[in-house]
């Protein structure tokens, strides 16, 4: 998996020069995009499919500031999965040094807002996630 790059913007960033934490969730939407875009299963193809992944959850563990220009290099690993949630972590690093650490948590609906069975109904991309999860070494299959 090619790791995700964001160039912190200067409009990114508050009176102090440090990029706000808010947008840290933005970097994190940024990453899981090219995620799934790289794996096969973009939110584009998902749709298409029916499936809806909204999030319902979100951690962030801030460990040093960044700035403008900063290049942040965001890792993805699934971290749990099950028939109706998947967890990914996120580790950003400007210079090889642990920026931030991050998750997040999400469902799987129906086109009418109604949860699925993602091992059931989608079994390929079920399987996908189990395989990345396998190759992390990290977190719960179930």
């Amino acid at each position: 998996m090619k790791v995700y790059e964001h160039k912190v913007q200067y409009y990114e960033t508050d009176k102090m020069q440090i990029t706000h934490h808010s947008n840290y969730i933005r970097f994190m939407e940024e990453a899981r995009i090219d995620f799934l875009d790289q794996i096969g299963w973009g939110y584009d193809k998902m749709e298409e499919q029916g499936i809806l992944s909204p999030v319902v959850g979100v951690t962030c563990e801030y460990k040093k500031a960044t700035s403008f220009p900063d290049i942040l290099r965001i890792s993805i690993r699934v971290l749990e999965l099950s028939a109706a949630k998947l967890s990914l972590g996120y580790t950003m690093t400007v210079s090889d040094k642990v920026v931030c650490t991050a998750s997040s948590t999400h469902c799987f609906l129906n086109q009418n807002g109604r949860p699925i069975n993602l091992k059931k109904q989608y079994p390929a991309f079920y399987s996908l996630l189990e395989s990345l999860k396998a190759e992390s070494g990290q977190g719960n299959v179930r």
